[in-house]
Formats: C-alpha cells, sequence, structure tokens
C-alpha cells in the first residue's frame, strides 16, 4: 500500500550559547513555527529530530517582536508543542524511508552541532537520493555545508542556495561571536550562493529538491516552496 500523506522531519538544535558561556543563543523558535504552521495546512505529518536527541533550548532574541507572532506565542503557550522541544528524535530514531522533506531550523546555535552530525548527514543523503526534498532557513544550511552524496561529492556543490549572509550577521551584532563566516563556507564548498539586494528580506531559492531561504523571515516562504515540490 502506497503512502499518501508526506511526512517533514524538522531539525532543531541542541546547543544553548556560543563559545562564550555567557551569550545564549538556540533555536530561533519562528523558523519552526511558521513553517510548522505551512506543513499542517497541507495535512503533512511532523516531527522533530536534533544532533543528540533531547531538549532543544530557544534563542532568547527570538522571543522578542517581530519574530515572537502569534504562531511563536501559541506554541510557547501550549505544553504539549513545548513537550516536543524537551523530547526531540535522535537521527538513530529516524529512518530515513519514512522522511519526505528534511528541514533545517536556524538558530546561531547551529552553527556549532549541525555540519558534522553523521546522522544529520545520512538522513540527508538518503532523504536527496530516494527524490526527496532537502531545505533549510537561514543558519540551517550550516547542516548542509559537509553532507555528501554517495559518489563522494558535497550536496551542496554546484547548486543555487542561500542562508544568513555576514552581512546580516554584522547588522546583528554578532559577527565578533559566531564560530565563523557561514556564507563564506557554503561558496568554499562550491555552492552557487545568493542573496536578497537587501538584508532581513524574505528570500528562498529553489535548485530541483534543494530549497534554502536566507533569514528568520523567509521561513514561510521556504517552507511553501517545500510544500510545492511535495
Amino acid at each position: 500500500m502506497t503512502r499518501t500523506t508526506r511526512r517533514i522531519l524538522h531539525v532543531v538544535t541542541n546547543v544553548g550559547h556560543y563559545d562564550e558561556p555567557d551569550h545564549p543563543t538556540g533555536l530561533w523558535l519562528s523558523e519552526l513555527t511558521h513553517a510548522w504552521e505551512v506543513f499542517a495546512e497541507h495535512g503533512f505529518e511532523q516531527r522533530i529530530v536534533s544532533p543528540a536527541g533531547g531538549p532543544a533550548p530557544l534563542e532568547p532574541r527570538s522571543l522578542r517582536f517581530p519574530s515572537y507572532d502569534r504562531t511563536a506565542r501559541a506554541w510557547r503557550a501550549d505544553p504539549e508543542r513545548m513537550a516536543l522541544l524537551e523530547h526531540t528524535a535522535g537521527p538513530d530514531d529516524v529512518d530515513a524511508a519514512d522522511v519526505d522533506a528534511i528541514y533545517f531550523t536556524g538558530g546561531h546555535a547551529v552553527m556549532y552541532d549541525f555540519p558534522d552530525c553523521a546522522g544529520l548527514q545520512r538522513i540527508t543523503r538518503e532523504v536527496f537520493e530516494r527524490g526527496g526534498v532537502v531545505s533549510s532557513v537561514c543558519h540551517g544550511y550550516c547542516g548542509l555545508l559537509n553532507t555528501r552524496l554517495s559518489d563522494g561529492s558535497l550536496l551542496i556543490a554546484g547548486r543555487r542556495m542561500t542562508g544568513f549572509s555576514w552581512r546580516e550577521e554584522e547588522l546583528a551584532r554578532v559577527d565578533g561571536l559566531v564560530p565563523y563566516n557561514a556564507e563564506e563556507a557554503a561558496k568554499e564548498r562550491g555552492a552557487l550562493y545568493e542573496k536578497a539586494l537587501l538584508p532581513f528580506v524574505p528570500h528562498a531559492v529553489v535548485d530541483g529538491r534543494l530549497v534554502t531561504g536566507q533569514n528568520p523571515g523567509s521561513a514561510k516562504a521556504t517552507a511553501r516552496k517545500v510544500a510545492e515540490l511535495l
């Protein structure tokens, strides 16, 4: 029997601070809630995974206006939804055959635990090579930097994509805190990196079954493009 309901796997971080412990970070909540709402409207099944499994801390700055909008407030007010972030699955709990699209959320925390997670790389590779959709928003593209396909090539090499730009890091005044320049890292790996003309403007890029959004305001557009592909 053929499964008709599409299944989305959201990826969130387990990291709660920058290299300096007194500078907290974590999941940028609206990047999850905006996409979750879009996918729910399409009737998709949704699940959350993290590199280590277990709790996903929230980025404090994502709990302030304008990012702290209706969807983010509703999530925080719902104990069942918050429990989803307290008890995320680990990569070994996920069968990639059950995933139609993987969606990497952001927040600066993901720069630490997304890039070298072998379990997430396995899931991403299997989803992509099986004809599924690989997507990310904002810093979520750090989870794609080191993912290789079965032939050894980097997934993002030669593909159009976007993600949080270095200019946006500077304007957010965290360029001195982040562990590396993600935009430059993507370019070094052969990605055809693009960004909007103006910082913080919603911008999403589709290259085949790779869908990426530039910043927090791009989550809905990214999710909609994923839904269209599915």
